[in-house]
């Protein structure tokens, strides 16, 4: 079964980047497609973009359309959310989960096996 850590987090100011990283281990990896999500304190979990298995295929919120960047390297069992010009909106955990391909890819749900989140946090 797939194991998700993510990293990466930390604060930044305000039209800032950060890269975030979601390592898996497991051999399976290549398996499944992989989103990333966010949560905001006192917020509900939601769906930021998501990956299919092989790399060809991602999709994005609105919110982050043009500013985020998701991609994946099967053969290092790694996949990346490249973030630029972030705004305070954009503070949360970041959290990187499995599910079979990306189809309904916004609902929780659909996701079998999540990481335990990094920190992102935008100072304005």
């Amino acid at each position: 079964q797939v194991q998700l850590v993510e990293s990466g987090g930390g604060l930044v100011q305000a039209g800032g980047s950060l890269k975030l990283s979601c390592a898996a281990s497991g051999r399976s990896f290549s398996n499944y497609a992989i989103g990333w999500f966010r949560q905001a304190p006192g917020k509900t979990r939601e769906g930021v973009s998501c990956v299919d298995r092989h790399g060809e295929s991602t999709v994005y919120a609105d919110s982050v359309k043009g500013r985020f960047s998701i991609s994946r390297y099967n053969t290092k069992n790694m996949v990346y959310l490249q973030t630029s010009n972030l705004s305070f909106e954009d503070t949360g955990t970041y959290y990187c989960a499995v599910e079979e391909n990306c189809g309904n890819w916004v609902s929780r749900n659909s996701y079998i096996k999540w990481g335990p989140g990094t920190q992102v946090t935008v100072s304005s």
